[in-house]
């Protein structure tokens, strides 16, 4: 097998720089975020919450770390790894409008899933610190108790992030069609 040695479109070039500079900054944000959340939990005892309230109030901070490294590192690199694969194997480019629904709407919408679960995360945690034992009403005061807020920001950012993927994804399985295929 030969490898194709022709040197990347621009596009494809400003693509991969911005993917590999997003995910290097989402790495450094979620090592951040795992010390951050230490030193959070360790500020809720057990004494002060219980196991199971202290367990709740922690859970969805437990979880930010690892959501970052899959959706905001290892996720935009492999998807700029086969956007290379595909390339060596022989498909045809991916156009920037193709790339843009990675860079320009992929990423920014992981980025904010990621800044949503902080903020519900730290908030049920302070709302526990506060002396607010009742989860009910730390969920039902999330963004300000204003559950149309809550829904309409969950299904931008969730919808935007699957939507944008997806539509990647199908631009870049086109891209591996034969070079005279239409």
């Amino acid at each position: 097998m030969t490898l194709t040695t022709t040197p990347l479109p621009g596009h494809y070039r400003r693509a991969l720089l911005l993917v590999i500079r997003y995910a290097v900054v989402m790495a450094f944000v979620g090592l951040l975020v795992g010390i951050a959340f230490q030193e959070s939990a360790k500020k809720l005892s057990f004494a002060e919450a219980g196991g199971g309230l202290r367990l709740d109030a922690v859970f969805i901070l437990s979880l930010v770390h690892g959501h970052i490294f899959v959706m905001a590192v290892i996720l935009p690199l492999v998807m700029g790894a086969a956007l290379l694969m595909a390339r060596q194997a022989g498909g045809r480019e991916v156009g920037p409008r193709g790339l843009a629904w990675l860079t320009a709407g992929y990423l920014p919408c992981a980025a904010a899933a990621v800044a949503l679960q902080l903020i519900k995360g730290y908030h049920i945690l302070l709302a526990v610190r506060g002396g607010q034992t009742d989860l009910a009403v730390v969920d039902a005061g999330f963004l300000g108790g204003v559950h149309v807020v809550r829904y309409v920001l969950y299904a931008v950012v969730h919808g935007g992030m699957g939507i944008t993927l997806g539509v990647f994804l199908v631009a870049l399985w086109r891209s591996l069609r034969p070079r005279g295929a239409a």
